[in-house]
């Protein structure tokens, strides 16, 4: 059976991105007779705001998106995280790092998708001072497991390549998991047989493949839809004011023929979608 889900963060409003992104996963599931889950990703410290959780179920509704079974939060998951962090630790494939991002952008040699590379600073250091964020030794995690596929319904068959992000960090200074090890996690406790997800998010799957691999968990198949982006290729963003869905839920729009809109590429002007 096809399980997927939508994972927001509550940091901020929905926008027609997230619509589009809810309806890729929505109705991939509709169409295979499976579940579409809703996941709220909640880990982010002050930035999280419960609020927003309400929001967000009133925008799926509007939209018509329903969802199966009962919302799942991850700060109700810490205690899987820190199992998940203890285990590689075991395996010697952590290493602490007390790096800021400044010394990281100094020493950095190059760029990857999400950055600057981690230049192994801290690699060979061998102890934890406290207080450290924790990263995976690519290097020493791909000894464990081999050479890696993981398949996109888009882009077919691919080869993991988590050296693209170097190593990244998985449990995070003031928290029990960066983005990587929590949505990993996540996608395999709730069963989620297709992730959707942007193509912003394409290159990070690299890494989520090898973490299935040194825990153990089920591989899934990815599909990395096209992202709505503004006039100048910059995808939509909270952050720079796109309109939200609530504020239009609120104006009497119908959030039904919205969806309607998008799933016929019927988009705003100036709205369109991202390029492969």
């Amino acid at each position: 059976m096809i399980r997927t889900r939508f994972a927001p963060s509550p940091n901020g409003a929905l926008h027609l991105g997230h619509a589009y992104a809810a309806i890729v996963a929505h109705d991939l599931a509709r169409r295979g007779s499976g579940e579409f889950l809703l996941r709220i990703e909640d880990i982010d410290g002050p930035r999280s705001r419960p609020e927003f959780v309400c929001e967000f179920l009133a925008d799926l509704e509007w939209l018509g998106l329903p969802w199966d079974n009962d919302v799942s939060f991850q700060s109700r998951r810490f205690a899987d995280y820190e199992d998940a962090a203890e285990r590689l630790k075991a395996m010697d494939v952590l290493y602490p790092c007390t790096c800021t991002r400044a010394e990281i952008a100094a020493a950095a040699t190059a760029a990857g998708p999400e950055g600057p590379i981690y230049p192994g600073t801290c690699r060979e250091k061998n102890r934890d001072p406290g207080g450290a964020a924790w990263r995976l030794d690519v290097s020493k995690a791909l000894a464990f497991t081999g050479p890696l596929e993981w398949t996109d319904e888009i882009a077919g068959v691919r080869n993991a390549r988590p050296d693209l992000l170097g190593d990244v960090v998985l449990v995070r200074k003031e928290l029990p998991a960066s983005y990587h090890l929590a949505a990993t996690l996540d996608d395999a406790k709730d069963g989620i047989t297709v992730v959707t997800r942007g193509q912003d998010l394409f290159t990070a799957t690299h890494v989520h493949r090898l973490l299935q691999e040194l825990l153990g968990l089920p591989v899934p198949v990815w599909h990395h839809h096209p992202l709505l982006v503004e006039p100048d290729g910059r995808k939509l963003a909270k952050r720079r004011g796109s309109p939200s869905l609530a504020d239009r839920r609120r104006a009497g729009e119908d959030g039904r023929a919205i969806a309607d809109d998008l799933r016929l590429g019927r988009f705003p002007a100036g709205i369109s979608l991202s390029s492969a």
